[in-house]
């Protein structure tokens, strides 16, 4: 099976445009910035490039990831030690193909990570760092929605 980089980037960039929504003042960043402590002015103070590109490379990496966990044909392919002369991969694909390649599909695989994954290491660094339930919502929700539209993003582009 073959890696769609382009599909992992617009995963990746998928997370930006979610931000820039989540994170609005009518949304969820002033309620975000009250959690955090952070002012208008330290926001403001901030280098946005270096912020938004480092962010949109960890956004890749957890794209990377996530196409192994939202597309079952790697699972498939990972059985067989990537031989795709295999007779059960073979026969595999030939019954199921590109069964499950929706977004549908991958947003509830993506959904179930941002769930079960990312909302628990978010919650448990939450708990060390001392802060609030409201804050680990805020941002394992965010973590959730765009776990859910990358996987779907991913799940869709053959």
């Amino acid at each position: 099976m073959n890696v769609n980089f382009l599909a992992l980037v617009l995963a990746a960039l998928s997370t930006l445009v979610v931000g820039f929504i989540w994170y609005n003042p009518k949304v969820f960043g002033n309620a975000w910035m009250k959690e955090v402590g952070m002012t208008e002015a330290d926001a403001k103070g901030a280098n946005m490039a270096k912020i938004f590109g480092l962010a949109l490379v960890y956004a890749f990496f957890i794209a990377f990831i996530l196409q192994f966990l939202v597309i079952h044909q790697f699972g498939v392919f990972g059985t067989v030690e990537g031989n795709v002369n295999d007779p059960q991969y073979k026969a595999f694909m030939e019954a199921h193909g590109d069964a499950f390649r929706t977004f549908k599909h991958g947003a509830l695989h993506g959904f179930m990570t941002g769930l079960f994954l990312i909302l628990p290491v978010v919650g448990t660094n939450s708990l060390f760092e001392r802060r609030s339930f409201k804050y680990v919502f805020i941002v394992g929700g965010y973590w959730a929605v765009c776990s859910a539209i990358m996987g779907g993003i991913i799940c869709m582009m053959k």
